[in-house]
């Protein structure tokens, strides 16, 4: 099995134009050693920088005895269950999925540094999605994601970059990572600004081998990617399907389509206009082949669905913004009574 390499910056043309950026993030922890995250931090470390990953039970196991494998290629990590040995880090990348972020949130405050970075690379509307965010919506705290405040006070917003990914991983067995498809990192401030840190991290990334891009308001970039995915993975989860089954169904596609103009209402009125048709994402969906959603994925492996972060924060915000979402409503409901049967909410 060939062993990562990295190219020293007299080797490589490119590096010594990204050097500032590298050394602002020398340390990097990945918190959630999973398909995001391993493939995340496989491509930090073939950058030069030293990747550590905060994991628990078989994961941490095979990242200490064999490091993170990336397809054919292994990386060596520093793998612990304890925050506190790992240390202050320059960037923090937090791809859990939302069910997992209150406990992750409870254990993280050593790795964070005043000028520490929280870079979060998960699916769904974050806690953070209103901080720094204009508009009569401003504040606001949403309970569909941080019901007792917790994530907030344990991650301050001024830490946060936030960052949509456009990739389809997998993880084979534990710490080991497969990509399928896609490479393409968003990421933004939440309030829009264009700082130093976040042109910095966006350097770093592209040199890392990413399609990484800034955003002027990275909370747009969340709400598009979430008006595609917040139907096709629950409806996955609770039929088994692929993607291009479920909108290969007429009847299933008109539903879908029911619930995302709720979901473009909603956005409309928080500040976030969609000026795309439901038909227009279902092309984009389907070009992307028959592929399982990630929530199927968790359904499959008896993890916990992340339903709250992609629907149910849906139906919150309609309620604040006084649209009526009845598909919305029966899509969270039967989905929630399927994830509880099975003992997954």
């Amino acid at each position: 099995m060939p062993v990562n390499t990295v190219p020293s910056a007299s080797s490589d043309p490119v590096a010594s134009s990204h050097a500032d950026a590298a050394c602002c993030f020398n340390k990097v922890c990945i918190v959630g050693a999973g398909a995001i995250g391993g493939w995340l931090g496989a491509g930090l470390v073939r950058m030069g920088c030293h990747v550590s990953m905060l994991a628990r039970g078989a994961t941490l196991v095979a990242l200490q005895a064999h490091g993170l494998r990336l397809g054919d290629v292994q990386h060596t990590v520093t793998a612990s269950a304890d925050a506190t040995a790992l240390g202050v880090q320059d960037l923090v990348v937090v791809a859990v999925k939302a069910p997992s972020l209150l406990e992750v949130a409870q254990q993280i405050g050593p790795l964070i540094g005043p000028q520490t970075v929280v870079l979060t690379a998960m699916n769904g509307v974050p806690w953070w999605f209103f901080q720094g965010f204009g508009g009569a919506m401003a504040g606001t705290s949403l309970t569909a994601v941080d019901a007792t405040g917790e994530i907030a006070s344990a991650i301050a917003a001024e830490h946060v970059i936030g960052c949509v990914v456009h990739a389809s991983c997998s993880v084979d067995a534990p710490g080991v990572i497969r990509h399928h498809f896609g490479n393409g990192l968003i990421i933004g401030e939440p309030s829009g600004q264009d700082s130093v840190r976040v042109k910095a991290l966006a350097a770093l990334l592209v040199r890392a081998g990413f399609a990484a891009t800034v955003s002027p308001q990275i909370q747009k970039d969340v709400w598009y990617k979430l008006w595609g995915n917040m139907t096709v993975n629950p409806i996955s989860a609770l039929t088994g399907a692929t993607t291009d089954l479920i909108l290969g169904d007429k009847l299933v596609r008109n539903f879908v389509s029911s619930v995302m103009l709720e979901a473009k209402e909603i956005g409309a009125r928080i500040g976030i206009p969609i000026d795309q048709q439901p038909a227009d994402r279902h092309q984009v969906t389907l070009k992307l082949g028959a592929f399982k959603t990630s929530m199927l994925q968790d359904v499959e492996a008896g993890k916990a669905v992340e339903l709250d972060a992609l629907v149910t924060v849906v139906k919150e915000l309609g309620t604040l913004t006084g649209v009526a979402t009845p598909f919305t409503d029966a899509l969270l409901g039967l989905s929630r009574l399927q994830a509880r049967v099975r003992g997954l909410y």
